[in-house]
């Protein structure tokens, strides 16, 4: 990890990023998750919080539609 954060959140509005963001906490990265879903969740937003150690994603917004499997 450097010295940026683990937990990062990136904003895309109409495929261009446009706000990057890296905390040492989770739980400050997932309010940040949220209140960035409540200030730009809009169509066109892209809203991801990634844990940079695991490259596992934590959340997204929208929310990947569910698979239906027969």
């Amino acid at each position: 990890m450097d010295d940026a954060g683990r937990y990062r959140l990136t904003l895309f509005l109409d495929d261009r990023c446009v706000m990057d963001g890296w905390w040492g906490r989770e739980t400050t990265g997932r309010k940040k998750f949220a209140a960035t879903v409540r200030d730009y969740g809009r169509d066109g937003a892209r809203i991801t919080l990634m844990d940079t150690e695991t490259d596992e994603k934590l959340a997204a917004w929208p929310k990947p539609a569910a698979s239906s499997t027969p």
